[in-house]
């Protein structure tokens, strides 16, 4: 039955980095270098992470400097980004490239927040099938004999516990990128 709880933990704790990756890249008012992460560049005829060709820096709140590593890619990555869904146009200067993120319009905002509450409610479904699936297990173990009957009730009180604190981890994660989404 530990083996099951720690599988279930696991996955759970996966679920909840996943969340929090996908914030990352979720865009807020303010200049953020993560948003670049999922930015792909043909580097020699291979697609290449942004972050491995140039380094990102943010100097202000509202502008990222890249600045590639050789300055051939300069253009690669220019046309990377435009291609990307990010909606940035970079200014090229021939050394490296400028981003401005402009300030969010409030219908934006509320856009940007929608889209927090159903990337957090996929982690929470996909919490609740990993909780589905623990039970599911510790009832086989019961009825195959391995576990007692008390056993099986203790397991699943700990997979309830461990279900809430992790549900109770995304709901802050939401409010937290919420109130950094809607803060002007």
């Amino acid at each position: 039955m530990q083996q099951v709880l720690a599988n279930c933990e696991d996955r759970m704790k996966k679920s909840v980095g996943a969340l929090e990756t996908d914030y990352m890249a979720l865009r807020t008012g303010r200049a953020s270098a993560a948003i670049f992460d999922k930015v792909r560049v043909d580097y020699y005829g291979q697609e290449t992470p942004l972050n491995q060709v140039a380094s990102i820096s943010v100097p202000e709140a509202r502008l990222v400097v890249i600045q590639p590593w050789d300055k051939s890619l300069l253009s690669l990555i220019e046309k990377a980004i435009q291609k990307s869904d990010l909606g940035f146009n970079p200014s090229n200067d021939g050394k490296l490239l400028r981003i401005n993120f402009p300030p969010l319009t409030q219908d934006r905002r509320k856009e940007l927040a929608k889209q927090s509450k159903t990337l957090a409610e996929n982690s929470r479904v996909a919490i609740r099938n990993i909780r589905r699936d623990g039970m599911e297990e510790i009832k086989k173990l019961q009825k195959a004999g391995t576990i007692s009957e008390d056993e099986q009730k203790e397991g699943e009180t700990k997979l309830q516990k461990m279900t809430d604190s992790n549900i109770a981890k995304i709901n802050d994660l939401q409010a937290n990128k919420e109130k950094e989404i809607m803060e002007i």
